[in-house]
């Protein structure tokens, strides 16, 4: 089984590769970059924000169910997300439907007035990219603050993350020891 990595239009260009690798590394799966023009739903505009789980409503009706893609999907957008009840989210996956979808929004240096760093962004993509497909494998969150399932509530906590798996983690994933 492989992964599939949908990237948004407006997502930062040039990165689709690095992260699509260090997502192959760390999930021990082959990747497949798609192109294809995406409408987003979900736009709220007093929040200024996306739904995540409209989004997800609508690649599960696009992609999953149309294309009838067996493969997880991971959406990579720059568009800033939310969910109810949560000011917002670095991602949200949707195992029932095999998508996720995770936002370089609030992952880059510029959104937090630091200086804009492309290794950082693509660090963190990769590890709440290789996070929410971890959920769509049958993984839940992590108490190992250093596991990649471990749920972030901070951009601190998501850098503090190590780009790996925890034994039990990788164990539950079937992938080798490092």
């Amino acid at each position: 089984m492989g992964i599939k990595i949908l990237w948004d239009q407006q997502a930062p260009p040039g990165l689709e590769v690095p992260v699509s690798r260090l997502i192959s590394m760390l999930l021990c799966r082959e990747v497949e970059i798609i192109e294809y023009p995406l409408l987003a739903d979900g736009y709220d505009r007093n929040r200024d924000q996306y739904d995540a789980a409209k989004i997800l409503d609508r690649l599960q009706n696009t992609f999953i169910r149309r294309y009838g893609i067996a493969d997880p999907l991971l959406l990579v957008t720059s568009r800033d997300l939310f969910v109810q009840n949560c000011d917002f989210v670095f991602g949200l996956a949707r195992k029932a439907a095999g998508a996720a979808v995770v936002s370089t929004a609030r992952l880059d240096n510029t959104y937090y007035n630091r200086a804009a760093n492309d290794d950082d962004l693509i660090d963190r993509t990769a590890k709440e990219g290789a996070h929410e497909i971890g959920h769509l494998l049958g993984l839940d969150h992590c108490t190992d603050r250093e596991c990649i399932m471990f749920r972030p509530a901070t951009l601190d906590e998501l850098d503090r993350k190590k780009k790996q798996f925890c034994t039990a983690c990788r164990q539950a994933l079937g992938v080798r020891p490092e």
